[in-house]
């Protein structure tokens, strides 16, 4: 069973979702706590390579005011995420191309664990969005008409 705990809304709107992949998240006693009350944003939030690890940057996990001295941490730490080698390098040359990037889409508990669900992404273009407005705005009108009907 899966129980998500934060998506990350915007993405959808700008990028392409190619392909999606699930890594396992390195996490503190307080942030894990912090994020089981719900106080966690992906917003603005994207994943990078450094020496051979992947990292997540700018995710805002808020400080667990009931942990101790010795565990308070700063809320936008970089974070390491819990992949294979062959994955990590697979996500490498993907974002070694141009126009890709590697976002978190949601962060969800898969039983007792915390679990992320990563997209491979290329952005999209103005033309791009605007385009996905329109079909939207299109979907949202028969919606309401078949309601009417």
């Amino acid at each position: 069973m899966m129980k998500v705990i934060c998506e990350n809304k915007g993405v959808s709107f700008e990028y392409f979702i190619e392909d999606t992949i699930e890594a396992g998240i390195s996490l503190d006693g307080g942030e894990v706590k912090s994020i089981r009350r719900g106080n966690v944003s992906l917003k603005d939030s994207f994943c990078s390579v450094y020496k051979g690890s992947m990292f997540i940057k700018n995710m805002h996990i808020a400080v667990y005011e009931m942990a101790g001295a010795y565990n308070v941490r700063e809320s936008k730490r970089d974070r390491r995420l819990l992949l294979h080698k062959r994955e990590i390098n697979k996500l490498k040359e993907k974002i070694a191309e141009k126009g890709y990037t590697v976002v978190p889409l949601k962060l969800y508990f898969s039983g007792s664990l915390i679990k992320m669900q990563l997209g491979v992404c290329k952005g999209k273009h103005t033309y791009d969005k605007k385009q996905s407005l329109k079909d939207k705005d299109v979907e949202r009108a028969t919606l309401r008409e078949l309601k009417n009907y």
